[in-house]
């Protein structure tokens, strides 16, 4: 059990110090790993229920950390831009997962399951590479973070969609609201002493954090809602304390959990049977392409070019964590799917982010002015 953790870390590792020396996003180096290592590859490293609960939590810290930028009262006043990428970014995308794995040969559900893996973007890609490649003064740097802010919100609504087998969609978002509602309530009742206690105890603080964290996965558990769900939730209700606190007691969790979460996810991923490669290619192709689209159309809208769309592009391509989270709700071969699809449009989104500079040289040129006809 703990063998095959440490010997998955020690792994990772490695991975993590030659993608920093190359600069390229390390999540598809650790799921291949996860695939090599598990039952469908070398088979020396199985899954248990300390590693499943290390990267459950791993999940929940990256949720609770995104929860932390969603303050109502600054996507409100985002106003029309917010809206229009967004829904640009939905519309395109989920519609054209949906038909691609309809067309390929997946049934309904199985399609309904793989387009919203299709949809969502990595965020840990795009906020990572945004720093790696030095990006977060560019002007569309605001555009894609509030791009992963959108689709936040949409993860809300897609995980109580899909996580409704044991009970009917209407209570489950009816105990998510009360919840929810209690969260916030308590955060701002309590913000003030919230506070103080952050600043004042930074010992103390990293316990805090942890604890909430992990109580609202309980709750959420003992409440049959998707802890995915309160996560995302009770970091949004703790945003109105200290949330720049919370976050730096939250990131060592995160970073630590969540490349347990990457490597065992591809460790609990058996391709060895087999899977589509032809329309796992073509979805994966897709997926890159759509991106491309409502970028474009995003990148008009929003700055008044298609040479921004490009930008924009090349940091949403990649599908990673929340792809791998809506992909357990799917069977067995829509889990290999999703899989694949992520370790495809995640290769190629890490080449993206780094050579975008190249990309948009290259259509300037092509293109003879400074931005795209149209």
């Amino acid at each position: 059990m703990f063998e095959g953790i440490a010997l998955a870390l020690l792994v990772c590792l490695i991975l993590a110090w030659v993608s920093k020396k190359v600069r390229f996003p390390p999540i598809p180096a650790y799921m291949f790993a996860g695939l090599l290592l598990g039952a469908g590859g070398l088979g020396i490293v199985g899954e248990s229920d300390v590693s499943d609960f290390l990267a459950e939590a791993g999940l929940l810290f990256l949720l609770f950390t995104m929860g932390l930028e969603l303050k109502p009262g600054e996507i409100y006043g985002q106003g029309r831009s917010f809206l229009v990428s967004g829904t640009v970014d939905l519309a395109i995308n989920i519609l054209t997962g949906y038909a691609v794995a309809v067309v390929v040969g997946f049934d309904v559900m199985d399609a309904v399951v793989i387009a919203c893996a299709f949809y969502i973007s990595s965020s840990a890609m795009a906020v990572a590479s945004l720093i790696e490649n030095r990006k977060l003064a560019a002007p569309e740097s605001e555009t894609i973070l509030w791009i992963m802010v959108f689709e936040d919100i949409m993860l809300l609504l897609i995980i109580v969609a899909l996580s409704s087998e044991s009970k009917s969609p209407a209570a489950v978002i009816a105990t998510a609201t009360v919840l929810i509602a209690g969260f916030f309530a308590l955060c701002y009742l309590f913000r003030k002493t919230v506070r103080g206690f952050l600043e004042r105890y930074e010992d103390l603080g990293l316990l805090f954090t942890f604890s909430i964290v992990l109580a609202a996965g309980g709750v959420a558990i003992a409440l049959d809602i998707p802890s995915t769900l309160v996560a995302i939730a009770i970091g949004s209700a703790m945003s109105v304390t200290k949330p720049e606190i919370l976050e730096k007691h939250a990131r060592p969790f995160r970073d630590i959990f969540l490349v347990i979460f990457f490597v065992f996810f591809g460790i609990s991923v058996d391709l060895s049977s087999g899977f589509p490669v032809i329309p796992v290619i073509l979805l994966s192709l897709a997926a890159v392409a759509t991106k491309l689209i409502s970028s474009l159309v995003i990148g008009k809208a929003t700055h008044g070019n298609y040479i921004s769309g490009i930008e924009i592009w090349s940091e949403t391509t990649a599908r990673g964590e929340f792809s791998l989270a809506i992909a357990t709700y799917g069977s067995p071969l829509v889990l290999g799917t999703i899989a694949v699809m992520v370790l495809i449009t995640s290769t190629i989104g890490g080449l993206t982010g780094k050579y975008s500079d190249k990309i948009k040289r290259y259509v300037k040129k092509k293109s003879g002015k400074g931005r795209l006809p149209g």
